[in-house]
């Protein structure tokens, strides 16, 4: 949520902001500005709407400097408005900063420093940091950092510029995430990686509570008490192409069509002949996976959907105590939680302040904490005891569709390898299994490969205003995730029920004007999944089924059918899930709403 870039350098500083703030966009934004220091000192853009509106206004007052800060909005303290917009500075121009995250104590600040007499343009807690950051410092940047930290509460991220200092750009994080990128002769930080890649692999992420100071060819680090840090680079293996279109008119669409791709990255080094072995990558032995009692998988939005699906694979073969918990629930349940507890927490980013609060909460309590993630250098994976990353590659489009396949993946290969050193997962099971996975990608293509059916389905319901999505056992989580799509992308009013929910309810919802999508592939609920359509029929409402390729039964009952190559129940949703991610796409493109970066939302949620 928001987007931050701060380059010192030799390039076209102008340049370099704008192209990494238009390679954050997908964070979800509102506003954007920039900030430049040279000779006529500090100069500030900032215009409402998107980073190209800012990038026309710099065009025709073009900003000159060695030293640039840019940011993209979302507005959270204040209105959508130019004096909201970021970057702040203090009244005397000594300070100027652009902000990530929540300022808890803001106001308590402001009525403190509008009785020392200091005067505000804006109603952003921004402001008020620069302003209190301004009045704390005294030539030295490193010890009013410092101070400042102590002073706000909540969690942020900061890049900060002093008037009179014009060699040196300033970073500070607590909760919101943050990296430094290494240059030659040029020093970059930025909200997330693909800011930085047109110029450099080599990056550091800011821990909770680190700070650093960004020359031209240097990089200083120190903790919020100002003791230094030493901090070791890492290589970033994603390419420049991979956080580009590559010829698609949306990375939605790209994503989609990347899933057979990542089922496969997800599956490598993992199964060897047949069978799962995830003991490269967590140090689990029999006895340890015999004392575990409680399996809680936590997570957020379409992360959540993707531990239900796992949650009934799971319990399937198991006795485990599971729980599925939403992460922004789960710290405030009573509920037990000790060392005897396996809590997994299940997040893209791995830098979801929800999904962070969690697992410290969990790890509070004694529990095994354990993260799967895209991001393997992320926060969350460096704080649990185990990680094990999607593989999936940059995710540019908010609406999350390939690290879902991801997610279900790695989450099915670490439930498998749990039940298998529990000794509840039979042989027969566990290959039965792998091995259909490992043609899931194959049927996954084949799917895409038939987009247009979907897309023609698509164009005959785009003028609904409210749909219903059913689903049963395997079905309900992938019932959900359709729902969320449609309504992320298309702000399409979308529900989803179990479907044997539907006579508690939603039934008397339904007429000739709200379409029920119906996910029913084969599994052992097919029949009564059917009775739920046969009801749908009698009050009028079209039907829009799932269903496995043959299932001649379907035909005559549902309006339209979206179908999907058959394979075990267990896997259904792995392939359920692909049509309606395409269909949400075509009825979105329909009714030209903006895909990659939807109104309101946000790739990585970062404040409460």
């Amino acid at each position: 949520m928001c987007g931050i870039v701060g380059y010192i350098g030799h390039r076209d500083v102008s340049k370099v902001v704008l192209d990494g703030l238009a390679r954050l966009e997908y964070r979800g934004y509102d506003s954007a500005g920039m900030a430049v220091v040279g000779e006529k000192g500090v100069q500030i853009v900032r215009e409402v709407g998107k980073v190209a509106d800012l990038a026309r206004q710099i065009g025709e007052f073009p900003l000159e400097g060695t030293i640039g800060l840019g940011h993209t909005r979302w507005a959270t303290h204040g209105g959508v408005s130019v004096e909201n917009a970021h970057p702040h500075r203090d009244q005397d121009g000594s300070v100027v900063l652009v902000h990530n995250g929540i300022a808890e104590n803001y106001l308590e600040i402001r009525d403190e420093l509008a009785k020392e007499g200091v005067s505000f343009y804006s109603d952003t807690d921004t402001e008020v940091i620069a302003q209190l950051l301004a009045k704390i410092y005294d030539g030295d940047p490193k010890k009013a950092l410092v101070e400042l930290y102590r002073r706000i509460e909540g969690a942020f991220a900061l890049a900060v510029i002093f008037a009179d200092d014009m060699e040196h750009l300033y970073c500070v994080r607590k909760g919101s995430p943050l990296i430094v990128a290494f240059g030659d002769g040029e020093n970059i930080c930025a909200s997330d990686v693909p800011a930085v890649l047109p110029y450099t692999r080599s990056i550091a992420y800011l821990g909770e509570g680190e700070m650093a100071c960004l020359s031209r060819n240097d990089v200083s680090f120190w903790d919020f008490e100002g003791n230094p840090v030493e901090k070791d680079a890492v290589e970033i293996d994603w390419d420049i192409s991979m956080v580009d279109k590559g010829g698609y008119p949306h990375f939605m669409l790209k994503e989609i069509n990347e899933q057979g791709a990542v089922l496969r990255r997800s599956m490598l080094d993992r199964i060897f002949h047949g069978e799962v072995d995830l003991s490269r990558e967590l140090s689990w032995s029999s006895e340890s996976a015999k004392r575990i009692k409680r399996l809680h998988l936590v997570a957020c939005g379409t992360s959540y959907y993707a531990a239900l699906v796992a949650e009934r694979l799971i319990e399937r073969f198991s006795d485990l105590d599971i729980r599925v918990d939403i992460a922004s629930e789960y710290r405030y349940r009573d509920i037990p939680i000790g060392n005897d507890t396996l809590a997994v927490f299940v997040t893209q980013s791995g830098e979801t302040l929800d999904t962070l609060a969690a697992e410290r909460f969990a790890k509070e309590k004694g529990a095994r904490c354990m993260a799967i993630t895209n991001n393997g250098l992320s926060t969350v994976a460096r704080e649990v005891d185990d990680v094990l990353s999607l593989k999936a590659g940059p995710e540019i489009g908010v609406a999350a569709t390939k690290t879902f396949m991801g997610q279900m993946t790695v989450l099915y290969l670490m439930g498998l390898y749990l039940l298998k050193l529990r000794e509840e997962l039979s042989l027969g099971d566990e290959m039965r299994l792998v091995r259909e996975m490992e043609v899931l990608p194959y049927k996954v293509e084949s799917l895409i490969d038939r987009a247009d059916e979907i897309k023609a389905i698509a164009s005959r319901y785009c003028e609904a205003r409210d749909f219903l999505f059913l689903g049963r056992g395997f079905s309900f989580p992938i019932a959900m995730e359709g729902a969320l799509k449609l309504k992320e992308i298309s702000y399409i009013h979308a529900e989803a029920y179990a479907a044997g929910e539907m006579k508690h309810g939603p039934i008397a919802l339904l007429d000739r004007s709200v379409p029920v999508v119906v996910v029913m592939p084969d599994d052992n609920l097919f029949e009564k999944t059917l009775s739920n359509v046969q009801e749908t029929k009698a009050r009028n409402s079209p039907v829009i089924a799932i269903a496995t390729e043959g299932r001649k039964s379907i035909l005559g009952q549902a309006e339209d059918v979206m179908w999907v190559p058959k394979t075990d129940m267990e896997l259904n949703p792995f392939l359920a899930v692909i049509p309606l991610q395409i269909f949400a796409y075509y009825v979105a493109l329909a009714k030209g709403k903006e895909i990659d970066q939807p109104r309101n939302l946000a790739k990585s949620v970062t404040v409460e």
